[in-house]
This record gives C-alpha cells, sequence and structure tokens, in this order.
C-alpha cells in the first residue's frame, strides 16, 4: 500500500464522522510549526523572511500538544523552521504519537542522522525530507554546500534504523524534469518510501524580500499547468504520494477549490489566517480561525493573492474532502493507494 493502513482507516473514519454529524468545515492536518529558526536560508522560504521579528521564539512543548488537542486533526506535520533544531522535539513527537495521531516530520535533513536516537519507528510517523534536485542542484537552492550529502546520509540512516522515509520536491520555472527523474531514482534506490511534489509560486513573503529572484524562479498559474502537463510521463514511473486528482490539477485537466481550513497553521504567533502563505491575522484559536475568517473572499479570482497560488495544503487536501469531485474519483483514489 502507498500509505500504513492505520493512516488511510484513520483519515476515512475521521471524514466519515465528521460528514455524518454536518460539520462543514473541519481540519485534516495541523501545520504545527514549533519555531522559525532554522539553519539555512532557502532561495524558496518565506518563513524566515516573515517571521523575522519572532525568529528566536518557540512554542513550548505543552502549548504544542495542546494545539493538536485543539485542532483534533488526525495527521500532524511538524514544520517550521526546522524542527529538528527545536530542543524538546523527541518529546514533542512522543506526546503527539501518543494521542494517535499519524506524524510527517518535515526537514531539511541536515541534523536527521545526529538526532535519530530521539525517535523510534512506527507506521504513523514519517522523515519527510525537503530535496529539490541531485547535488548541485539541491546544494543552490538552500544556499549551502553539502546539505545534499547530509540529507542522503539521514535518509540511508532512517532506513536503516526502520523508519519511513519521504521527501517533498519543490517544482521551480527553470526545473529539469530530467534531473527530477534522476533524482526520484536514486532516491528509489536507497528506499525513500515516496515523493511529494509542490509548484514554485510566488507570494508575499519571497516576493517583497527578493523581486527580482521572485520573477527568475516562480511560476504563475499557466506556467505550473504546463510544467507539470509535461512531467505527468515522469510521475507515473515513481511512488508519488501526491494524489493523482492534485497531479491532475497541477497539469491544469481539472478544477479544484481552495480548502485551506483544512489545513490551519499554528506557529509561535497563533493560528494563522487564513492560510499557510496568506497572513491577514493570527486568532488566538483553532475556532476563532474558523469562525473569524470570511474563506468566500479568498481563492483565485476573489483575492489577488491567490491568483497563482496551487498549494498542496490547499488544494490537495480537496480530493480527499471530495470537493469538485467527479465520478471514479473515489475508485481512482482507492486504486492509486493500494498500488
Amino acid at each position: 500500500m502507498r500509505f500504513p493502513l492505520s493512516l488511510t482507516t484513520s483519515m476515512a473514519g475521521y471524514i466519515a464522522k465528521n460528514k455524518i454529524t454536518g460539520r462543514k468545515k473541519f481540519p485534516l492536518v495541523l501545520m504545527l510549526e514549533p519555531l522559525h529558526a532554522c539553519n539555512l536560508t532557502c532561495t524558496g522560504c518565506g518563513r524566515i523572511r516573515e517571521y523575522a521579528p519572532t525568529i528566536k521564539e518557540k512554542l513550548t512543548v505543552e502549548e504544542c500538544l495542546a494545539s493538536v488537542d485543539e485542532a483534533g486533526a488526525p495527521i500532524v506535520s511538524i514544520c517550521g523552521g526546522e524542527p529538528l533544531i527545536y530542543p524538546e522535539i523527541g518529546e514533542l513527537v512522543s506526546g503527539i504519537l501518543k494521542r494517535k495521531k499519524h506524524i510527517y516530520l518535515c526537514t531539511n535533513g541536515v541534523f536527521l542522522e545526529k538526532k535519530l536516537d530521539e525517535f523510534k519507528p512506527t507506521s504513523r510517523f514519517f522523515f519527510n525530507v525537503h530535496i529539490d534536485g541531485l547535488e548541485k542542484t539541491h546544494d543552490i537552492m538552500v544556499e549551502r554546500e553539502g546539505v545534499f550529502q547530509k540529507a542522503v546520509a539521514g535518509i540511508k540512516a532512517a532506513k536503516a534504523r526502520g523508519h519511513l522515509v519521504c521527501t517533498n520536491t519543490t517544482i521551480y520555472k527553470e526545473t529539469d524534469l530530467a534531473e527530477i527523474d534522476e533524482l526520484f531514482g536514486f532516491l528509489s534506490s536507497i528506499g525513500v518510501d515516496g515523493f511529494m511534489v509542490s509548484p514554485a509560486y510566488g507570494y508575499a513573503a519571497v516576493h517583497d524580500t527578493n523581486p527580482d529572484g521572485a520573477q527568475e524562479i516562480f511560476m504563475t498559474r499557466n506556467d505550473i499547468h504546463e510544467k507539470f502537463s509535461a512531467a505527468q510521463k515522469l510521475f507515473a514511473k515513481h511512488r508519488m504520494m501526491s494524489s493523482p486528482i492534485y497531479l491532475d490539477f497541477l497539469a491544469g485537466k481539472r478544477d479544484l477549490s481552495c480548502a485551506a481550513y483544512a489545513n490551519p497553521t499554528r506557529n509561535v504567533k497563533g493560528w494563522k489566517g487564513p492560510c499557510y502563505l496568506i497572513t491577514d491575522k493570527h486568532h488566538e484559536s483553532f475556532q476563532g480561525l474558523i469562525n473569524e475568517t470570511n474563506w468566500d473572499a479568498y481563492g483565485h479570482g476573489k483575492d489577488a493573492r491567490c491568483e497563482n497560488c496551487l498549494m498542496h495544503c490547499g488544494f490537495e487536501i480537496s480530493a480527499a474532502l471530495g470537493v469538485n469531485a467527479k465520478l471514479g474519483d473515489t475508485l481512482r483514489m482507492i486504486a492509486w493507494q493500494v498500488a
């Protein structure tokens, strides 16, 4: 199966329960950012820019776990910043797992091998390592030599200890798809369990601080459709963890509506609203985020900041929720999961 059975059954049961009870807006994945500090200054990252004034602050473990309980989402994505420099990361992961949640720990991989003693392998925990290309390309994108080799060493060490590992790759305007094909082949050879992809679209936090660079590497909606249409045969060769419906959406072959409310972000300033990329307000509670946000005001054709966004945490979740569903989608998702 593409995902652990526990993850599939937990998610399906959670969605069914909320739909049966008539709940309109509920979270599927909590984007938990215990800190925004990072050991790298990646070209495409907006967090270290947007949250520069609070870069030294962090949530306590108690605050993080309270947020997990408050949201109630079956999946927690621990991101940031770099989670592996969070001093209590082992304690935090253990506390979330005790709540029977599934975790994706998003990391650049530099400290992965060093930190492995803090984690125990389980089917409810993935390391999600960000890798944007083969060695030369990846090190350029993260602005430091040697990062690719450290990430690869970390992946090998994690797999040797029995951990689940996936990778997340951002596709930029100038990304060479043949290189991505080679990258996925190499990562498969060292045991990586699956691949996620996301398009590089410009947004305020990176445009405002790097306007010239943003024009060079980020894509418009049409650019994304063209790039991902060309990449569909490549993706068919590899164990993709991005759903086929989302990949069709990126290729411009179908429509999806953004369900950003389903992937709320909690960080040092509160519940980020309305979404992972746009910050109009930080709310004191998850319910405040849901109730105080005019969700109808956002999206393609409604807010200029949304025009080129095809963010996975806004749109990929739509497929799981059945937003803009088409006949045969359910069977297609089942076949993809068991393939």
